[in-house]
């Protein structure tokens, strides 16, 4: 299960739109920051297989252990789970003219992709993140 929220948000972390467009290389801005996504399969950690954990790219926050990746098909680094339930907050998503549920850095806001219901046991989930949204860090997952 996923918190969903449809209320207006209010991060622990927030910088201004120029703050932001400075501290972000260019594709993790539009990805963070204006919600579009990425080409798929040209993320270098849709093949990462070491331990670790993923972060934001934009804040460092802990969101996804390597333990709960798994290669979906996609094109896109997918997991099973968020690291745990303050990693990442959800919202509804009706652009691209359906319904989706949209994955939000529960620290910064920032857009990281969406959860479809068609992942692998033992959630069920998938989380379809952009690559350019995410930082790894090797070591404990």
């Amino acid at each position: 299960m996923f918190f969903q929220s449809d209320t207006p948000m209010s991060f622990r972390y927030a910088l201004s739109d120029a703050e932001w467009k400075k501290r972000l290389p260019g594709p993790s801005y539009l990805v963070l920051r204006q919600a579009q996504t990425e080409r798929p399969f040209t993320s270098p950690l849709l093949n990462e297989h070491r331990q670790g954990r993923f972060v934001c790219m934009g804040c460092n926050w802990p969101l996804f252990s390597s333990r709960t990746k798994f290669d979906s098909g996609t094109g896109w680094p997918s997991f099973w789970q968020p690291l745990n339930a303050q990693s990442v907050i959800t919202k509804s998503d009706t652009s691209l003219f359906m319904v989706r549920t949209e994955v939000l850095c529960a620290n910064c806001g920032g857009h990281l992709g969406h959860v479809f219901n068609d992942g692998p046991r033992p959630t069920g989930l998938r989380y379809c993140m952009n690559g350019v949204a995410l930082k790894f860090i090797p070591g404990a997952a």
